[in-house]
């Protein structure tokens, strides 16, 4: 028999490691955070590592827009290198869409354009870019030449996204090119952006519940200033149906010019005259791409096996088919001459033999 003392001591260790299980084991199932521990000499600093899944955490006054555009968590951390340091804010949506449209939100048209992840623009020592469904505020005390080069490692360390998440929309694309201020063009795909943004079309109008999708864009031409709308819609018959209702409103900020194409809706208003607004509309035309979901048949050289396989069934279905029919002929032969015989297949004038005799004789 063991002592009380000792019983004892073993049921507090055995809790103790019962307890430190279970805490690795929830460590282990959390998801981590997109931020590397280093990249380009840069490394992170543990102790400044704040984590959340509030977007309030990210943006106290813009969280209900982070949160229409799917956001699920934040990682922050500040990195240093030869005495100089860097904040990192990492925000995570739930696709690559998401992430896009924060960026197109937060890009000023002051900032300048890098070639940093998928998009990247800077002002002064703040870098934002994003990288597939991660956007990244980056704040640097001291820029350097390398600077943006450090960047894009940062970039290229963050997660990878699966290609179904990874894609981007293609919205945007379809605002007119010509005149269009430098980080102007926004994507919106809820009601508190696009209040936010201040886009003339109200949530009411443009109405949600439809799961449409938005693109705004200002315009600079050689007599005033615009701005282009551009709204795509599931199908055209509720295109045609929301343009109707935005025609017959009073909306601000007009004149406006409107006009439908496939599922979009795109209107054009400000201080520009009537020509120019028309040919902003002009320059967006819905162009539907027409591709099938998959073969209809496998071509032999992406189904071999099925070939030769399809082939040797066609050789034996032929040898098949011919033993069947010579033994029906035949068959059908021998029982003509049984019940008519000397009257179709075995006439003795039929089998005779013409014979030429060539042998040099007498004539």
């Amino acid at each position: 028999m063991f002592p009380a003392s000792f019983k004892s001591l073993c049921l507090r260790s055995l809790s103790v490691i019962l307890l430190l299980g279970t805490v690795m084991s929830a460590q282990s199932k959390a998801p981590a955070g997109p931020l590397p521990q280093a990249f380009s000499g840069w490394r992170i600093d543990s102790q400044s590592v704040k984590a959340s899944k509030d977007p309030a955490a990210a943006d106290a006054t813009d969280a209900p827009v982070l949160k229409e555009y799917g956001f699920t968590d934040l990682e922050s951390a500040t990195y240093s290198r030869n005495g100089r340091k860097m904040q990192i804010k990492a925000a995570r949506f739930s696709d690559a869409t998401g992430a896009y449209g924060a960026f197109t939100y937060y890009v000023q048209p002051q900032m300048q354009i890098e070639k940093i992840g998928d998009r990247g623009a800077s002002s002064n020592t703040r870098i934002l870019f994003f990288k597939g469904n991660i956007l990244i505020d980056a704040s640097i005390e001291h820029l350097s030449a390398m600077s943006g080069a450090d960047l894009r490692s940062l970039a290229d360390a963050l997660p990878r996204l699966a290609s179904e998440n990874g894609k981007l929309p293609t919205l945007p694309a379809n605002l007119p090119s010509q005149s269009l201020e430098r980080n102007t063009s926004r994507y919106i795909i809820g009601p508190e952006a696009l209040a936010r943004l201040g886009v003339p079309i109200p949530a009411q109008l443009i109405d949600f519940s439809k799961s449409p999708e938005v693109a705004i864009g200002k315009y600079r031409t050689s007599q005033g200033e615009a701005a282009v709308t551009l709204v795509g819609y599931p199908t055209p018959q509720i295109a045609r149906e929301r343009m109707d209702a935005m025609q017959a409103a009073s909306l601000t900020g007009g004149p406006f010019y409107f006009k439908r194409t496939g599922p979009y809706v795109v209107a054009v208003n400000g201080n520009i005259p009537a020509d120019e607004a028309e040919s902003l509309l002009a320059s967006v035309n819905y162009d539907a791409d027409v591709m099938p979901l998959q073969p209809t048949k496998p071509r032999p050289v992406e189904d071999r096996a099925g070939f030769v396989f399809a082939l040797v069934m066609l050789c034996v279905i032929a040898v098949l088919a011919a033993l069947v029919f010579g033994f029906v002929f035949g068959g059908i032969r021998i029982l003509a001459n049984r019940m008519f015989p000397n009257r179709f297949f075995s006439r003795p004038e039929s089998v005779e033999i013409i014979r030429l005799d060539l042998r040099q004789g007498d004539k």
